[in-house]
């Protein structure tokens, strides 16, 4: 066998030695890090944490990317003759109820919906002892319910194992966020967020206002088509001479009908002062027992319900993302002893061919 020649590295040269492992994990820890780092729940942050969005949300870009398509057509290919045929506001409408959807769309998604911190464990700790009064040494696991009285009526708090709290009331836990939110509406893919507390009205005006958009839109298509097919003496020809208002008019189509169901579903929610989940449930309900005696946060007034759910003073945000967390919260860096090393290194030299 023809010998080959190798050049011996020597494994010492390639493994981490605990003083400078130890060296790297205090100079990390030394580094002040914000409390969206080490954020509990299934988010994604941006901009330092200014900006948060829910980890599945793949559907945003679709959302937005269906909105700026169908307007764009809308403005190339339909503006330019109905400006001269009708009105030059009509470009005009279109571009104010093009920008109010964006943004509302953009703040709902953004915006913390209202999800609420975990208890810390001194704060777990001191639940789990409340509650277990007893004094027997043997476990017992925490009641799932605790009652309170709202406007004379019983509402039953549910304790979530994951936050290690009881949830206020209308708290609920999302299982794809992975937080407990404030006034829990719904999870909404579309515009990949929680929808609760704090971003319901951004969510209620980009339903409503995408709802005129679609249906101003669609209206002004079909107004164009009508019009040039009298001038063309031909339907068909004024297809072809305008294709793009035949893609307007499918978009608009089947999904004029889902937005103008989901916006009259909205607002009869926001009149009655529900929340999705509450109407899907039927918490407030007189089927779920003779106890129940209607929604108990209901104003019984449409205007003070709506002026409740839509114009009340935004909360603040309660999680603290651009804070600090506190040097005793910090979470431990890894050891030197346990950082892995390369497994060559544990070889003998007598393993190595020659």
């Amino acid at each position: 066998m023809k010998n080959c020649e190798y050049q011996q590295i020597d494994p010492r040269t390639l493994v981490v030695s605990p003083s400078s492992a130890q060296k790297h994990t205090e100079k990390e820890a030394e580094r002040p890090r914000r409390k969206w780092e080490v954020f509990p729940g299934k988010n994604r942050f941006f901009c330092g944490g200014r900006i948060m969005l829910a980890r599945q949300s793949g559907v945003l870009p679709l959302t937005l990317g269906l909105i700026v398509f169908t307007c764009g057509l809308f403005f190339g290919f339909d503006c330019s003759f109905l400006v001269e045929h009708l009105t030059v506001f009509i470009p005009m409408i279109a571009a104010v109820l093009f920008l109010f959807v964006v943004i509302s769309l953009l703040w709902t998604s953004f915006t913390d919906p209202g999800i609420l911190p975990r208890a810390t464990p001194d704060e777990a700790a001191d639940i789990e002892k409340q509650i277990n009064t007893s004094g027997s040494s043997t476990y017992r696991p925490p009641p799932r319910t605790k009652e309170i009285l709202i406007n004379q009526q019983v509402v039953k708090l549910k304790y979530c194992f994951t936050c290690k709290m009881f949830r206020p009331p209308r708290t609920s836990h999302c299982s794809l966020c992975d937080n407990c939110v404030e006034r829990f509406d719904h999870h909404c893919p579309w515009v990949g967020n929680c929808v609760g507390k704090r971003n319901y009205r951004f969510f209620y005006s980009f339903i409503i206002s995408l709802s005129f958009l679609t249906s101003f839109i669609f209206g002004c298509v079909i107004t164009h088509i009508t019009l040039r097919s009298q001038i063309c003496k031909s339907l068909v020809q004024a297809i072809q001479e305008s294709p793009a208002s035949v893609v307007e008019l499918v978009v608009c189509f089947f999904s004029i009908w889902s937005i103008l169901g989901l916006s009259g579903f909205h607002t009869y929610l926001v009149a009655s002062n529900l929340t999705t989940n509450e109407d899907i449930k039927g918490s407030w309900s007189s089927k779920r027992g003779a106890d129940e005696s209607g929604n108990p946060y209901s104003h019984s007034n449409i205007i003070t319900n709506c002026c409740a759910t839509l114009c009340g003073p935004m909360p603040p945000s309660l999680i603290d993302r651009r804070g600090f967390v506190p040097p005793d919260e910090a979470i431990p860096a890894a050891s030197a002893s346990e950082i892995e090393l390369p497994l060559f290194t544990a070889k003998n030299d007598a393993h190595m061919v020659g």
